[in-house]
């Protein structure tokens, strides 16, 4: 392993906390999001070969701010956009280098949190909204997003780009929105804070399975989110399910590195004190009159959290959750956690048969869970054959090492049982 540098530490940390705020700023001075994020880049490279020589500056944030601007400045004269136009753009977007300069009415005091409202604007498409936000504020790879979408990585590059034309063509404005915007904005915003937690609580490639940091920066602006719009029950729904999801992290991976299941894991590793506080959240939520996706998930997580044991789980009560969930939310991905619970409570051939019909119906062609969970139905009734042929097929496209380890482990006890 390479000996990390204090200049490389330095950076890779400013880019953990200042990489949205960088690209943002330079959307908002040039207009022009693929500029934003090349010199953005440009400028985060220059760091690296800077830092080390002459040191790590007292404000590494206003530095990589303002070599960007500069940086995007020198591209704008170069591509001869014309010196009336950049004349505008440095006299109506001033940069002070202060953290404070960008003052709005929003109500929001986190930087980050402002910005995924600024990037969910209504008239973009709503999972451009929630895609850019990963890509831009956030620093999730292309690759990484169309993982979460269940699209190619060249499908999502696409997607990406067509939003970024949108908000050049029709001029939309790269500002955050007044308190009174905020309600319009939220369901993209909750959307792309889950879809941040997701990636950490279950990377979807690499060798980690969990990403400690994302998830705790999720939670943190669920938190901030949760105290900005107390009255709005899915941001209380979020946070608990972020909580409770969150509490069972140790549990997950045993002293090995290998992935321990839900059923397997070691209870007593669960952090209850959290659990008890993704609960008291999820009664907060429960009691608004509206009940949204993230409540019905919440609620799903708090039977497993506060379950005993395995066989004490309300299954009843789970798939119940689900059947709500899948007439809000008819996708496939819900299907098939609905076709599991089904299974859970009935038995699993009724789940396998949903289960085979997602896979008939194409839906989840890639999706590795489809085949690991027909594999798992069909080993719980005894068609080994068919179980193994199922987990070689999720072996094909699992995204981590872990997960993969684990399909390996179930084909082994097939074998060794056959």
């Amino acid at each position: 392993m390479g000996y990390v540098t204090t200049a490389q530490f330095a950076v890779a940390e400013a880019f953990r906390t200042e990489w949205g705020k960088v690209v943002a700023h330079l959307i908002r001075v040039t207009g022009n999001w693929d500029l934003a994020e090349e010199c953005a880049q440009d400028a985060f490279t220059k760091a690296l070969e800077s830092w080390a020589r002459d040191g790590v500056p007292a404000n590494p944030a206003g530095w990589l701010k303002t070599t960007a601007r500069n940086r995007a400045y020198d591209r704008l004269r170069r591509e001869s956009l014309g010196q009336a136009k950049f004349r505008q753009l440095a006299v109506t977007a001033p940069f002070t280098g202060d953290a404070g300069a960008d003052a709005d009415d929003s109500g929001i005091v986190d930087d980050r949190l402002r910005l995924l409202f600024t990037c969910c604007h209504p008239a973009v498409a709503r999972e451009a909204q929630v895609a850019l936000a990963l890509r831009t504020l956030l620093g999730l790879t292309t690759v990484e997003i169309a993982r979460a979408f269940l699209v190619g990585e060249e499908t999502m590059a696409k997607r990406l780009v067509r939003a970024k034309h949108k908000i050049r063509d029709a001029a939309i404005p790269y500002r955050v929105p007044p308190a009174l915007q905020l309600p319009d904005r939220l369901v993209g915003v909750l959307a792309a804070i889950y879809g941040l937690f997701n990636e950490g609580y279950g990377a979807s490639g690499g060798v980690e399975l969990i990403r400690v940091g994302l998830c705790d920066e999720a939670i943190r602006l669920g938190r901030l989110l949760a105290q900005l719009m107390p009255d709005e029950p899915e941001t209380q729904g979020l946070l608990s399910l972020m909580i409770v999801h969150n509490a069972r992290r140790r549990a997950r991976i045993d002293s090995s590195g290998e992935l321990v299941t839900l059923e397997d894991q070691d209870r007593s590793l669960w952090d209850g004190a959290a659990i008890n506080e993704g609960c008291a959240l999820l009664q907060t939520a429960l009691g608004q009159p509206r009940r949204g996706p993230f409540t019905l998930l919440a609620a799903i997580a708090a039977c497993h959290a506060t379950a005993p044991s395995p066989g004490e789980t309300d299954w009843v009560e789970i798939s119940r959750c689900y059947d709500q969930l899948f007439r809000m939310s008819p996708n496939p991905v819900v299907a098939l956690n609905r076709a599991v619970s089904i299974a859970m409570a009935d038995g699993p051939a009724s789940g396998l048969a949903l289960v085979d019909e997602l896979e008939e119906s194409g839906e989840l062609s890639d999706y590795y869970l489809l085949p690991a969970t027909r594999a798992d139905l069909l080993r719980r009734i005894g068609r080994m054959p068919e179980a193994e042929a199922a987990y070689r097929r999720a072996l094909e496209l699992v995204p981590t090492a872990a997960e993969r380890r684990f399909l390996e482990r179930r084909i082994a006890e097939i074998n060794e049982e056959g």
